[in-house]
């Protein structure tokens, strides 16, 4: 997300590749700089057309991000997490601190529809003019991640927010991208809903630093907690060992706590400089998922439908597939 945010990378020109600024995106880049409501909501819904505004909007405001907490909140569905974060937003405030939450749904394969219904749980953060919830869907973006999310929490954090949550479904080991946008990343587990079988997935130990098992009020949680202080006693010593917080959306218990050990997370990531190496991490990820999007886009733009026709009817006939696009990269891409 902010991936390899912190650093002045200067002002956008062509030479450098990005897209030049217009006067009006100037201005929204200066409004948001201020922490303007109506700028920043105009800014995310500029981000998701991820088009060339957006590109030109992104390296106006990229120089003044690094400066948020970036934290993911992922779990499968019905753990409870947006209630959660509605708990630890209001935690947040409370402690001063201006937060932005990017909620990202999944889009429907057959539809293209999205429920975006994280504003009806959150709807009693959005009179605070400290709390920005935005809803963003998949569109089809593997991972859990919308597209546009490293952009939104971008724009957070350009306009000083201190906190900026991105929260996605699922975390199947097919479903990690959060760990490619966050820096302290809070697993929610829930009794009742398979968690013997869901810690032990590989996915779920290498990108938890904070694990949550929620829903304490119901008085069901001590088994999960066992299993995942036995997964961890099973890995041995590491640089950092995930705490288990035992939270209650419904009553508030344990969300105090929660927010305590994101922020001693973040401690020892800037006391460890892991912090600037998993924006290293980051920041390479991004390059690479851009450069296959960049070089993908160019050769599906180089091969033609006669070509794609003619390569198809090979694979129908016996050619096997390998071959066939082996040598359409031949032919249009060197």
């Amino acid at each position: 997300m902010d991936s390899a945010s912190g650093g002045t990378v200067g002002a956008p020109d062509e030479a450098r590749g990005t897209d030049p600024a217009d006067s009006r995106t100037v201005e929204l880049a200066a409004r948001v700089e201020k922490g303007d409501r109506r700028a920043v909501a105009r800014a995310l819904s500029v981000v998701e057309r991820a088009d060339t505004s957006s590109r030109a909007l992104i390296a106006l405001l990229f120089p003044r991000t690094g400066r948020a907490h970036l934290v993911g909140v992922t779990g499968v569905g019905g753990v409870g997490k947006s209630s959660l974060i509605a708990r630890l937003v209001t935690e947040w405030r409370r402690r001063g601190k201006r937060v932005g939450v990017v909620a990202v749904d999944p889009t429907s394969a057959a539809t293209g529809g999205a429920l975006l219904g994280d504003r009806i749980r959150m709807e009693e953060l959005l009179a605070d003019p400290g709390v920005f919830v935005r809803s963003m869907a998949t569109r089809g973006a593997g991972g859990g991640l919308a597209r546009a999310t490293i952009d939104a929490t971008r724009v957070f954090d350009a306009a000083g927010y201190d906190v900026v949550v991105v929260e996605t479904i699922g975390v199947g080991q097919d479903q990690l991208d959060v760990g490619q946008v966050a820096e302290t990343i809070v697993v929610v587990e829930a009794p009742n809903l398979g968690d013997d079988v869901q810690a032990l997935k590989a996915g779920l130990r290498e990108i938890a630093d904070v694990y949550a098992v929620n829903k304490a009020d119901t008085g069901s949680t001590d088994r999960t907690v066992a299993t995942l202080r036995a997964m961890l006693a099973l890995e041995g010593d590491r640089d950092w060992n995930p705490p288990i917080v035992k939270t209650s959306a419904a009553t508030g218990e344990g969300i105090a706590e929660l927010a305590d050990a994101a922020e001693v997370h973040l401690a020892w990531l800037a006391r460890s400089r892991r912090r600037a190496a998993r924006r290293r991490e980051r920041a390479r990820a991004e390059l690479r998922r851009l450069l296959q999007e960049q070089l993908l886009r160019d050769l599906l733009g180089r091969v033609g439908d006669p070509d794609l026709t003619a390569a198809t009817t090979a694979v129908l006939g016996g050619t096997d597939p390998y071959r066939c696009a082996s040598e359409l990269l031949r032919r249009y891409h060197g």
